[in-house]
């Protein structure tokens, strides 16, 4: 074939040496490159010919036959355990290195040797959970402290009028058998305390505090102590005789004035000072102590009730009232 077509020989060898198929448009333009001497003859058209490609839908149909022939292939051929254990490790594989983008399936590769997770990343994590969590404490906790901010700015600007209906006209005996009444203290600042003489801690820990008033108004502001009088009132007239109040009073402040009286008249006082009194701890040979509440009445010079003293108080806080009330200068 090359002997007869001899003048052809140096492009035929070129494109077998090639190795590639081109289309007949390609092969014409060459040919037309070479001159007239190179016009296609026998070998060219042969060549031409065995380089044209089958139609697309040919194609196509070839390569489903060749992919179902493949299929039933397989199925009906059995299936080795060195084929059964290479297709388990590509499934294994497949799941491991699923959207991690390592082929290894190994978190740093093989040398690290540590497995990737086979749970999918979705778009919720744990630190996503994590800011969500300190976002919401965050609007909590600034809706508090607005609300409490609020609540202040509202309470500030409530305006008292008036006076509380504490206090009133009563009247006691002293330890000299003398009555005494609401009057008989005009022209004094009082503080006035409600308690009984068997008890154990509360009344002695408020009148030691009384104590500790009384002594440092007379050290910083002995003007102002000379017009302040601590009075003590029983609410166990039944065995607080004034036998046992004076037998009581020596352990406390020499300025206290200790007052009892009638059941009546001490449950009418208290019951105008709102003071709560009630029998508790009662045992059969008689005994009991008595709830009540505790709190200290300081009173002005003309019997109003000027403030009220818990027992949360330090002497320190009721000297710095007493003297803030007492050096008071009403502006008109």
């Amino acid at each position: 074939f090359f002997y007869s077509h001899s003048d052809q020989f140096p492009f035929l060898f070129y494109l077998c040496t090639m190795n590639v198929r081109v289309g007949a448009p390609r092969l014409m333009s060459l040919a037309a490159q070479r001159g007239p001497s190179s016009a296609p003859s026998a070998a060219f058209r042969l060549v031409q010919a065995s380089s044209r490609r089958p139609s697309q839908s040919t194609s196509n149909v070839l390569r489903r036959r060749t992919f179902i022939s493949s299929l039933q292939r397989r199925q009906q051929a059995p299936e080795s355990a060195g084929d059964a254990s290479s297709r388990l490790s590509n499934i294994k594989n497949a799941k491991t290195r699923a959207g991690t983008g390592n082929m290894d399936g190994l978190d740093g590769g093989k040398e690290a040797g540590v497995a990737m997770s086979m749970i999918p990343r979705g778009p919720v994590s744990w630190a996503s959970l994590g800011l969500v969590a300190v976002a919401a404490a965050s609007a909590v906790a600034y809706y508090q402290i607005e609300r409490e901010r609020r609540l202040e700015n509202a309470m500030g600007k409530i305006v008292s009028t008036g006076k509380p209906a504490i206090g009133g006209e009563w009247s006691l005996v002293d330890l000299d058998g003398n009555l005494v009444t609401n009057r008989t203290f005009e022209g004094k600042w009082t503080l006035l305390y409600f308690g009984f003489a068997r008890c154990p801690d509360i009344c002695p820990s408020e009148m030691v505090k009384v104590g500790k008033v009384m002594d440092t108004m007379a050290e910083k502001y002995p003007e102002l102590a000379k017009k302040l009088q601590p009075i003590f009132v029983s609410v166990d007239p039944a065995r607080d005789s004034l036998r046992a109040l004076k037998e009581y009073g020596k352990d406390f402040h020499p300025s206290y004035v200790f007052l009892t009286g009638s059941p009546e008249q001490v449950q009418k006082m208290a019951k105008k000072y709102r003071v709560y009194v009630s029998k508790a701890d009662e045992t059969e040979d008689g005994d009991y102590l008595v709830d009540h509440s505790i709190v200290i009445y300081f009173h002005d010079d003309q019997g109003e009730l000027a403030d009220c003293f818990t027992q949360s108080m330090r002497p320190s806080d009721v000297i710095e009232k007493v003297v803030e009330r007492m050096t008071f200068v009403p502006k008109f």
